[in-house]
């Protein structure tokens, strides 16, 4: 298996963020680095009555989608956060379209990234 590109996933995730539509506090961007070794990103974009936010990890899950692919083998999260998990409904997103040891990692943008495998994060998820 080739190694993630990690640098490569942390520039279009921060990309993708700097173009987030809030109107909270925390811009978050994401990237997913796909089973064909393509990479997908994608930013939180809010609602203005905040019923139906659209999280950066399905943002960036939808446009692997669009483009024509359907599985990843890492997904990085970044956010001006000293520590970040995806949410449940997120995390469901994950498991539907991870492979196999998929790695969830975020990076809180000042040089610190920590990751999970999906199973570290769900480890009763059913497969």
């Amino acid at each position: 298996m080739k190694e993630i590109p990690w640098a490569e996933l942390l520039k279009v995730a921060s990309k993708a963020r700097n173009n987030s539509f809030i109107y909270g506090d925390t811009k978050v961007g994401a990237a997913v680095y796909t089973e064909n070794g393509n990479i997908n990103g994608g930013c939180n974009v809010e609602h203005i009555y905040r019923s139906h936010d659209i999280h950066a990890e399905v943002n960036a899950i939808g446009n692997m989608i669009a483009s024509g692919e359907t599985k990843f083998k890492a997904i990085l999260i970044v956010a001006e956060r000293d520590f970040f998990t995806p949410c449940g409904s997120c995390m469901d997103w994950i498991m539907q379209h991870a492979m196999e040891d998929c790695i969830v990692a975020f990076d809180n943008l000042k040089g610190h990234r920590t990751e999970f495998t999906t199973k570290d994060l769900m480890p009763h998820y059913p497969r």
